[in-house]
């Protein structure tokens, strides 16, 4: 069996930049339709939830956050704000959520590099994916996206691989960090299709986006939701996608197993924890608070034209993903041989 075959089937959301033209544009038209506020029950919430997002700004995981923080005021009557907690491939703001109050104040925005490969890759994440939370909803499922700068003599997936092929080791590919699935879809590339690039891990997608456009690196592997609007608006260009998972301004991008790269399929999530002991009925409220929020009409249509769609899980069903989840990225990880301090 290759190692691109057992790479699982997992889940991902939107864009920042088309969630502030989004918010730019609210301002000038007409307000957008009241969301139905959520009573609060048992005196919760009385004070304002901290969404930890444990990347810089101007990631996906940044975006995500902000995404659902913007409204989901209006749906439970409390202010909702962002607290990016950066380092560790996802790992600092991880480790300090799962040591804050279990109150239900304090949610942490991860994903699947965090919470499913991290325990396998690090030998001291700081964190246990399964005893220190609990899983409150899996917001999204998407594609990661190989993108390049628009003015890049890379014009296709094609040329990428002539290239890395000619020239072992030649081309960069920046990924948010190490162990990501970004950095994975790389190792994949390389051990079963012979496209050999050097890894260049960032702090998140932010900086490695910036490093992109300024020519450092050749390209970015990373979140559809990362880099949506800048395909938008014509300042990046798609080589491929990693699932057939095609949607708003990644529909007409080519997937790597239409290209020929069989079982290199990557799927990503997204996805909100509360820190264990956190009582269940607050849970629960967040739960329900969250779930209306990524319903409502003009949120889901950012979440697809972010090239994802709108999962919305039961804390008991997304409970169920991550366990599925960490079982087979453990087993990718040690088939990688990927580590990281």
């Amino acid at each position: 069996m290759s190692f691109a075959s057992r790479i699982p089937h997992l889940v991902r959301l939107a864009g920042i930049t088309a969630l502030a033209a989004w918010l730019a544009a609210s301002a000038l038209q007409p307000a957008a339709a009241a969301a139905e506020t959520l009573a609060p029950r048992n005196g919760f919430p009385s004070q304002t939830i901290r969404f930890v997002s444990p990347f810089p700004p101007g990631g996906g995981n940044d975006a995500t956050a902000r995404l659902v923080t913007t409204r989901l005021p209006e749906v439970m009557g409390q202010a909702a704000v962002v607290d990016n907690r950066g380092g560790a491939g996802g790992n600092i703001g991880a480790k300090a959520v799962a040591e804050a109050r279990p109150d239900g104040y304090t949610v942490l925005t991860s994903q699947v590099s965090i919470m499913a490969v991290n325990p396998s890759l690090y030998a001291s994440p700081g964190f246990d994916p399964i005893k220190n939370f609990i899983p409150i909803t899996q917001i999204n499922a998407a594609p990661l996206a190989l993108v390049v700068d628009a003015n890049s003599p890379l014009k296709s997936f094609a040329d990428l691989a002539a290239k890395a092929k000619a020239s072992p080791g030649k081309v960069t590919y920046a990924t948010p960090g190490n162990g990501t699935l970004s950095h994975l879809v790389g190792v994949v590339l390389s051990k079963d299709n012979g496209i050999a690039m050097t890894h260049v891990p960032y702090k998140g997608a932010g900086p490695a986006l910036t490093d992109l456009l300024g020519g450092q690196v050749d390209i970015l592997v990373t979140s559809t939701s990362s880099v949506a609007g800048m395909v938008q608006n014509g300042k990046l260009r798609v080589l491929a996608v990693t699932s057939p998972r095609r949607i708003g301004v990644f529909a007409k991008a080519p997937t790597l197993e239409e290209l020929g790269y069989a079982g290199a399929r990557f799927e990503d999530w997204y996805g909100f924890f509360a820190p264990a002991g956190t009582p269940p009925e607050r849970v629960a409220y967040l739960n329900e608070a969250i779930v209306r929020t990524l319903h409502l009409p003009e949120v889901a249509k950012l979440v697809t034209d972010g090239g994802s769609e709108v999962v919305a899980s039961t804390p008991e069903a997304f409970a169920a993903q991550l366990r599925q989840d960490i079982e087979r990225w453990s087993r990718i990880v040690k088939l990688s041989g990927a580590k990281a301090d």
